[in-house]
């Protein structure tokens, strides 16, 4: 009885331990499954992380070329830059040069004005002093009328009372003797007034020549003023050669004489390669424009630049629109110098290219026109044009 009851036990227990081992397998099962799934899913995230780790690695590298890109474009801006100002400094020497010598002629013309202001003076009162002894001699005139009546009268009176001969004879005496008197202040006087007069003669030859020398001063002044007006309008000349010579066929900017490409025409959006179908139009309007200023013996003399320049509309980063603005404008300029026509006018060592981004948008009312501001822009500058510019500014202050 007891064995039966401690078999059953025993059974019972085996039961139980094996139940507890299957539990433990299962949670051990369950375990090993966990750190599989974990383990593929660390090993998926650890592989988009690479993936994604790659990908920043590639666009570092890129950011790093476009860096290099804007340095060397930051090194020609202020390569330009630094030429600019040295053109400038030469400009505002040569300005200082021409104030200068318009300084003395100006110094000169009122030491002269001056002068003449003190002649007029003299004269003045030359003609006062002439007045007055015009004055004096008219007194002395009316004197002698009177005693010349006075004689009529004493004579008269003699007659009447038939004064002896000798009583008359006195009064004649003394009234000749009054006459002489008088008739030697009026001869003093007149000599005196000869005198002044010969003064005011000699004043006024002398005035007269001070005038002259005036006036061949200021004549030469002003030859000199319409000769720097003349190279002053040099720009406004070439414009109108430019219009007169192309006509219609190119629309040209009427107040700096630049020619405008739209750059939808020359490239694809966010491009710098020039589209194969613009060559042909970019090259004729090149050749006509830029041959109408090479080719003229007026123009050619005095023209120092050939700029390219590119422009875009504000949308986009500043750097971004500056380097894709430089690079148009350097695509352009290597085209066109491939060109014959540029070899066989030497243009070569006139050309250079310029980015400006957004900095000179085209605006209609105020508001920005974004297709029209995406440009290309061929334009020329003259020798000495800021130079130029000034002087005339200081003419017509005038």
């Amino acid at each position: 009885m007891f064995r039966k009851k401690s078999t059953e036990t025993d059974s019972n227990f085996w039961i139980s331990y094996a139940d507890l081992m299957a539990g433990l397998l299962f949670v051990f099962i369950l375990l090993i499954g966990a750190i599989v799934s974990k383990s593929i899913v660390l090993k998926s995230h650890l592989h988009e992380k690479e993936g994604r780790l790659d990908l920043i690695s590639k666009t570092l590298d890129i950011k790093e070329h476009e860096l290099n890109e804007l340095g060397a474009a930051l090194v020609k801006s202020r390569a330009l830059i630094k030429e600019k100002n040295r053109s400038l400094n030469q400009n505002k020497k040569e300005i200082e040069e021409k104030k200068k010598l318009i300084a003395a002629k100006d110094k000169h013309l009122s030491e002269t004005k001056k002068t003449l202001e003190l002649r007029e003076d003299e004269i003045k009162k030359l003609n006062q002093m002439l007045l007055q002894s015009n004055t004096q001699k008219d007194l002395l005139s009316k004197k002698i009328v009177i005693v010349q009546n006075l004689l009529n009268d004493t004579n008269s009176t003699l007659k009447q009372a038939k004064m002896t001969l000798a009583e008359r004879n006195k009064r004649l005496k003394d009234y000749k003797g009054k006459v002489i008197v008088l008739s030697d202040e009026l001869t003093e006087a007149n000599k005196t007034v000869q005198d002044k007069d010969k003064k005011l003669l000699e004043l006024l030859n002398a005035l007269d020549e001070k005038a002259t020398k005036y006036d061949k001063l200021v004549e030469n002044l002003q030859k000199q003023k319409a000769k720097i007006k003349s190279l002053t309008g040099i720009k406004l000349k070439v414009i109108a050669a430019l219009k007169e010579t192309l006509g219609n066929k190119i629309d040209i900017d009427k107040n700096s004489g630049s020619l405008r490409l739209a750059s939808n025409i020359l490239f694809d959006k966010g491009s710098a390669t020039l589209k194969e179908a613009a060559k042909v139009q970019l090259k004729e309007a090149f050749e006509e424009y830029i041959g109408t200023l090479v080719s003229n013996p007026k123009i050619r003399p005095h023209l120092d630049r050939i700029i390219i320049e590119g422009h875009t509309d504000s949308d986009g980063g500043y750097l971004y629109n500056l380097d894709l603005s430089q690079k148009r404008a350097f695509e352009v300029m290597n085209f066109l110098l491939t060109l014959d026509f540029a070899k066989k006018y030497n243009i070569k060592p006139l050309m250079i290219a310029s980015g400006r981004a957004y900095l000179d948008p085209v605006k209609v009312n105020g508001v920005e026109d974004k297709e029209a501001s995406r440009r290309i822009e061929i334009k020329f500058r003259l020798k000495n044009e800021d130079a130029m510019h000034e002087i005339e500014k200081v003419l017509d202050a005038e």
